[in-house]
């Protein structure tokens, strides 16, 4: 499949970390409000949820669109806090460190969840299989001195 080691590639480029995070979300945002959660344009590579959580310190909803790795056919998941290969954790993780509880858009429906953050071994054998599942992870986690964030989020 050359279309998706194109992707791959490209996703590790630091250029691709400056732009994407600006572009992306704005993107799967509209598409998905657009067709009412069916279709977020992002998951035509990766799979991806819409995960709505409380802010950490505003204490309001925020709606970020994200890649995930499903577990358990879809009734788990996992976030994976890369932020593009980027320096600082992504703002959706410290939300869901505050406020676990939270709701992901999946397919079209809306889950209410509840976030764990890996740590240790359950981290380790998590982010070996969330290397295998995309290969571009070792870039970001090789460019930046944090550890990238894991969450586990299942049903509540």
């Amino acid at each position: 499949m050359i279309g998706a080691r194109v992707v791959q590639k490209v996703s590790s480029t630091r250029g691709f970390a400056k732009v994407a995070p600006h572009v992306i979300p704005a993107l799967d945002r509209a598409v998905h409000r657009i067709t009412r959660g069916r279709v977020l344009l992002s998951a035509q590579m990766l799979p991806g949820v819409v995960l709505t959580s409380t802010g950490a310190r505003s204490g309001l909803h925020r709606r970020t669109p994200l890649a995930c790795m499903p577990e358990d056919e879809g009734r788990t998941w996992i976030l994976i806090g890369s932020n593009f290969g980027r320096e600082g954790h992504p703002a959706w993780t410290a939300n869901l460190l505050a406020h676990p509880e939270a709701e992901v858009s999946w397919k079209g429906t809306d889950i209410p969840v509840t976030a764990t953050l890996l740590t240790g071994e359950e981290r380790a054998a998590v982010w070996k299989t969330a290397l295998a599942f995309w290969p571009p992870y070792a870039t970001y986690q090789a460019r930046i001195e944090r550890e990238i964030r894991l969450f586990r989020i299942v049903r509540r």
